[in-house]
């Protein structure tokens, strides 16, 4: 297939942080999500954190009307407990996506230990699989968690990349292995974690990787670009990878 169906999903998460600073009503979330979707995106993702930083849970159920029978997707990022399993299954998702979370961090930082995660954590996975919603557990490209992953009845991985937005050597290869690791298994895989319009190209030139979720990054463009216009640069930057991608192929 031709692999331009590398989804490009936005994580709107910094637009919240930027109202919450003074308290106002905006910038207002679900409108940068209306500007991503009328640019091109094909879906939303919101970090609904426990201790509310950014994203809340007014702006969950906003997300959820907005996109309802839009044929685009909202991917709820969360942490795997008992609340947070409780709130989408109230407003029932697209996708939830499990991932570490400390309230000392700025942002989520490594991947979710599936492997630790025990019976705990395959029970709420369960919950949200038997409830109709996708899984994706957000891990390193690592061989132990993707099989516990697969394991427990995700439908798709999404593999940290924030070492290699750093510039850690050899990390490209340690991802395009996993990709292959989660296709071969027949999981989906995505990619998320400091991506950038530079670094996205290489990156999406490995096989296998089907989506993005880039926030930050798009969201600082979209200050000197415009929503719309980050949107569709970071559109380009996939287009990039695709094409080296088939060369590839093809070579």
């Amino acid at each position: 297939m031709r692999q331009s169906q590398v989804r490009l999903h936005v994580n709107i998460d910094h637009v919240a942080t930027l109202r919450n600073a003074r308290g106002t009503p905006y910038p207002d979330p679900v409108r940068a999500a209306e500007e991503c979707l009328g640019a091109g995106a094909d879906g939303i993702t919101a970090h609904l954190r426990e201790d509310r930083r950014h994203i809340g849970d007014r702006d969950v159920e906003r997300l959820r009307s907005t996109l309802l029978g839009s044929n685009r997707t909202f991917n709820l990022e969360m942490a795997a407990t008992d609340e947070m399993v409780r709130i989408a299954l109230r407003c029932r998702p697209e996708v939830c996506t499990l991932v570490p979370e400390r309230r000392e961090e700025r942002t989520t930082e490594g991947g979710l230990d599936a492997a630790a995660g025990g019976d705990s954590l395959a029970r709420r996975v369960r919950a949200l699989v038997d409830a109709g919603i996708k899984v994706s557990l957000f891990v390193a490209a690592d061989a132990k968690q993707i099989d516990v992953a697969h394991a427990m009845g995700a439908a798709q991985v999404e593999l940290h990349t924030g070492e290699y937005a750093h510039g850690k050597a050899g990390e490209l290869p340690r991802l395009a292995e996993g990709a292959r690791r989660a296709h071969a298994l027949g999981i989906e895989v995505a990619a998320g974690h400091g991506l950038t319009r530079e670094n996205v190209p290489p990156l999406v030139a490995i096989p296998w990787i089907v989506e993005l979720n880039i926030g930050h990054a798009l969201v600082a463009d979209a200050l000197f670009l415009g929503m719309r216009e980050a949107v569709r640069a970071y559109r380009q930057a996939i287009e990039l990878g695709i094409s080296a991608r088939e060369r590839s192929s093809h070579g």
